[in-house]
Formats: C-alpha cells, sequence, structure tokens
C-alpha cells in the first residue's frame, strides 16, 4: 500500500488524504466524530464546517487509518452510566473507545470523549431528545441532504453516521466557539 504526501499550507508534510497538519495557525482544521461500536464504528470528517469523509468501517480498519489519529482534533462518543445493566456488547464498545484513545495518543493526535448527554444539550437544547430531532437539528444547521443530481452538504449521511456527525459537529463548536440560536456555533 503506497501512501501518498501532501503539504499543509504551512509545508509540513503529511500522509494520507489530509489536506492540512491541523497544529498551525494557517490549517483550515479538520475534527472527526466517531460514534463507536463493539464492531463497527462510524466516523465523520468536518473540513471548514463540510462533511468531506464519512463511513461506517470495522473497527480494525478504523484503527489502521494512521491520518485520523496524528495531529487531528478527534471526538469520540463516551458510554455513559444511566442505572441500568448493560450487555457484552457496552463492554466491548469501552474497550475499543480506549483502544482509539490509546491510538491517538501515540500518534500525538487530541482526542476528546463527549457524552452523548452533552451533544443532545448541545444542539437540541433538551438532554431528553431523541436521534430524530438531533438529525433535524443538523439538517437545520449544516443544510438538507438534497439529491444524487443536487447533493446537499448532508448527502449520503446515514444511519450511525448521523451520530458521528453530531460528535464533529459539537466538537467543531468546541474548537471554534462560536454560537447560534441553539447554543452552538454556525458552520
Amino acid at each position: 500500500m503506497s501512501r501518498q504526501i501532501h503539504y499543509c499550507k504551512c509545508g509540513q508534510s503529511i500522509f494520507g488524504d489530509m489536506t492540512d497538519c491541523g497544529d498551525c495557525e494557517q490549517s483550515v482544521g479538520v475534527v472527526i466524530g466517531i460514534d463507536p461500536g463493539p464492531e463497527q464504528s462510524a466516523f465523520v470528517c468536518l473540513s471548514d464546517g463540510r462533511v468531506f469523509d464519512r463511513g461506517i468501517v470495522a473497527n480494525e480498519e478504523l484503527a489502521k487509518c494512521d491520518g485520523y489519529w496524528s495531529s487531528r482534533q478527534v471526538f469520540i462518543e463516551m458510554i455513559a452510566c444511566y442505572g441500568m445493566a448493560v450487555g457484552a456488547s457496552v463492554f466491548e464498545t469501552c474497550v475499543w473507545i480506549g483502544r482509539f484513545t490509546e491510538l491517538s495518543r501515540l500518534a500525538g493526535g487530541k482526542l476528546s470523549r463527549v457524552f452523548r448527554r452533552d451533544i443532545k444539550l448541545h444542539l437540541c437544547n433538551s438532554p431528553r431528545a431523541k436521534d430524530g430531532n438531533v438529525r433535524q437539528a443538523l439538517i437545520d444547521r449544516l443544510g438538507p441532504q438534497g439529491t444524487k443530481k443536487a447533493p446537499g452538504p448532508t448527502y449520503g449521511v446515514k444511519s450511525h453516521e448521523w451520530a458521528a456527525l453530531a460528535v464533529a459537529v459539537y466538537g467543531w463548536d468546541t474548537i471554534f466557539g462560536r454560537t447560534t440560536k441553539h447554543g452552538g456555533p454556525p458552520i
């Protein structure tokens, strides 16, 4: 597998499909949001407030994506305790969250864990918001999905990618500190 070398606007070389190093003032800013799972995880990459990469991949494959762990702002949804009994899949998801955290640390990246409740509060102003409410808040903010002939900013986002997009938007807002009527920044 050959790796292409790309250069940031500041001249620092980076690998993969990334277009900036994320460490300098000249960098545009790349935020990666991850919705982890026991076997597969969804990820969404935002740059300049637009989705430029997304997918649902096996955890082993996501762990091999070197460019995502180094010099990037990575936000991952964290498991929270709500007093209910949980199964083995929740514990396996926790193991993967730990592995992704360690990969980011070893690669020199910046990984932050985010609770779903905080994302709901941020996007919908209510911790009781459902997935449909979060999805609608994202569409209201970023734009409609559009059609195949006229794709919108969220075209093709599906399933768990919506949760990963919510994590990425929360991360974007945390970094750039902008606000809207819902408490989050416009992208």
